[in-house]
């Protein structure tokens, strides 16, 4: 069997990162991607396509992406289906990527301001297994930023031109 997913387009916000209660990184967004064809008025309609990437490349998606943000990914399509709050059986059909690539200047993507999405879990809030409900924990961003920049600003690095790989 064959699902393999290859897509083009924009980001259409900040991706929303969060953490599962085991501290499993995962982010969901949406991808802006052009068809090919104009309609009667001569416009280009795009479709929006869910998407979630799990893991080291959600967190390294979100440092390096905001809304806009040309990207290119690579996955596969996933159906899942849950019960809501209200008992209603709720499908969602969506890429499970497994790779991006950053498809524009670095310069052009801070240029973006980004959104501020992230928002601090509960306190009261269970641990769940996310990836079995696609119901996920909040973190906050800022305060990953915190601890995951290997190069803090204002700091000197001394590296010699025989460590550089070039």
């Amino acid at each position: 069997m064959i699902n393999n997913v290859v897509l083009v387009g924009r980001l259409t916000k900040d991706i929303d990162l969060k953490y599962t209660g085991s501290g499993t990184a995962v982010g969901t967004f949406n991808i802006a991607v052009n068809r090919k064809f104009t309609d009667q008025n001569g416009e280009r309609k795009s479709d929006f396509i869910n998407c979630v990437i799990w893991r080291k490349a959600a967190e390294n998606m979100a440092n390096f992406t905001r809304k806009g943000s040309l990207v290119g990914i690579e996955g596969s399509i996933q159906t899942r289906n849950y019960d809501n709050q209200q008992g209603n059986r709720v499908y969602v059909t969506e890429v499970v990527v497994d790779n991006f690539t950053l498809l524009e200047p670095k310069q052009t993507t801070e240029q973006r301001p980004r959104e501020n999405t992230y928002k601090q879990p509960d306190k009261q809030e269970k641990p769940m297994d996310a990836e079995k409900t696609g119901d996920y924990k909040y973190n906050s961003f800022d305060e990953f930023n915190k601890h995951s920049d290997p190069f803090p600003q204002g700091e000197n690095i001394d590296i010699e031109d025989d460590d550089l790989p070039f």
